[in-house]
C-alpha cells in the first residue's frame, strides 16, 4: 500500500518542482513573461506541501528518495518540452537513480 501511495505522490512532487523551476528558467533565460516565473514559485510552493504528504514519516529519507525521482523526471521534462535527447550515460544514471529509491524507500525495516 505504501508504494501505490507513495509513488503517485513522488510523481505530482517532481511535476510541481520541475515544472516550476522550468517555468522560472523560461522567464529568467528565455524571455518568457515575467508572470511565468510567478506561477512557477507557486509550483514550487506546491512541491514543498505534496512531500509533507508521503507515508513515510522521515524527511530525510523521503528527501533523499525524491532526489532520484527528480533526477529521472528532469531528464524526461527535456525530452518531452525541450527537445533535449539523453546520452546512453544519462540513461544509466536515472536507472541507477531509481534503484536507489527503490531502496531507500521500499527495502525492509527492522
Amino acid at each position: 500500500m505504501t508504494v501505490l501511495r507513495s509513488v503517485p505522490l513522488f510523481a505530482l512532487a517532481a511535476l510541481a518542482e520541475i515544472g516550476g523551476a522550468w517555468l522560472v528558467w523560461q522567464a529568467v533565460r528565455e524571455g518568457r513573461p515575467w508572470w511565468w516565473a510567478g506561477v512557477g514559485v507557486m509550483a514550487l510552493g506546491a512541491y514543498g506541501f505534496v512531500a509533507t504528504l508521503q507515508p513515510d514519516a522521515d524527511f530525510g529519507r523521503v528527501l533523499a528518495a525524491y532526489g532520484g525521482v527528480f533526477v529521472v523526471g528532469s531528464l524526461l521534462w527535456g525530452v518531452a518540452l525541450d527537445g533535449f535527447r539523453p546520452t546512453v550515460t544519462d540513461v544509466v544514471g536515472a536507472a541507477l537513480c531509481v534503484v536507489g529509491v527503490a531502496v531507500i524507500m521500499y527495502a525492509p525495516r527492522p
